[in-house]
């Protein structure tokens, strides 16, 4: 049987900001947000028809899970979003806030551009050459 990633965690500090980042600015789809005891919920976001892993948005609830937020890759890109209209995509993006760390760039393997959620955590979006 193949495997695959399916879902991801996203510690972040807050459900209903952490929600509308992601399907509001970025233009995510929520496929479940379900209340769960202690507070919690099961909140998981995915590109709109993208197909692979989904993120589950997860509120830190200890001072270890609250000092990773923004930080789960040491600084290093950890998330990367894959586009086939890259211009489109960073037009629509910047226009609803999302902020850019650099210019886009052209390299062997597509365009490409940082960008950070709320919490600094840094995110490639690209379009690979064909």
């Amino acid at each position: 049987m193949p495997q695959s990633f399916f879902l991801v965690t996203l510690v972040i500090d807050d459900y209903d900001r952490a929600k509308t980042f992601y399907c509001d600015a970025l233009g995510f789809e929520c496929l479940a947000d379900e209340v769960q005891p202690e507070s919690k919920r099961w909140v998981v976001v995915r590109p709109k028809g993208g197909e692979g892993a989904a993120l589950l948005l997860a509120q830190a609830a200890s001072d270890s899970q609250r000092a990773a937020i923004g930080n789960q890759t040491g600084g290093r890109v950890g998330f990367f979003l894959k586009t086939d209209d890259f211009a489109r995509d960073h037009a629509a993006m910047k226009a609803k806030g999302v902020r850019f760390l650099e210019e886009p760039r052209h390299e062997v393997y597509g365009t490409v551009a940082v960008f950070a959620d709320p919490y600094g955590n840094t995110w490639d979006l690209i379009q690979h050459s064909s």
